[in-house]
C-alpha cells in the first residue's frame, strides 16, 4: 500500500536548524521520493518500508535531541504527483 507523509519537525532549542537539516539528510538519503517545502517535508512510498524508516530515523533524532516536536500527516496514497486543478 502506498502512502503519503507530510512531516514537520520541531527542536525546541537555540540551534534547532542542524537538527533539522540533519533529519532532511537522513530523508534524502533514502530509497523513498522526498520533497521539501519550507514548513514540511513529504516522503513517499510503501507503508511497510517507509514507518519502519521513518521509526528509526525519527529515533536517532530524538535520542540526539534534547526537546523536539515531530507532527506527521499520513494518507493513504501516493500524492507525489499532485497538481491543483484551479
Amino acid at each position: 500500500m502506498k502512502i503519503s507523509v507530510e512531516l514537520t519537525l520541531i527542536p525546541i532549542q537555540d540551534e534547532y536548524k542542524s537538527v533539522i537539516k540533519g533529519f532532511i539528510k537522513k530523508l534524502r538519503n533514502s530509497e523513498f521520493t522526498v520533497l521539501e517545502n519550507p514548513l514540511s517535508t513529504q516522503i513517499y512510498g510503501d507503508y511497510n518500508k517507509v514507518m519502519p524508516f521513518l521509526t528509526e530515523a525519527l529515533e536517532g533524532t530524538f535520542q540526539d535531541t534534547e526537546r523536539v516536536i515531530a507532527n506527521f500527516k499520513i494518507v493513504k496514497s501516493d500524492r507525489s504527483n499532485y497538481e491543483p486543478s484551479f
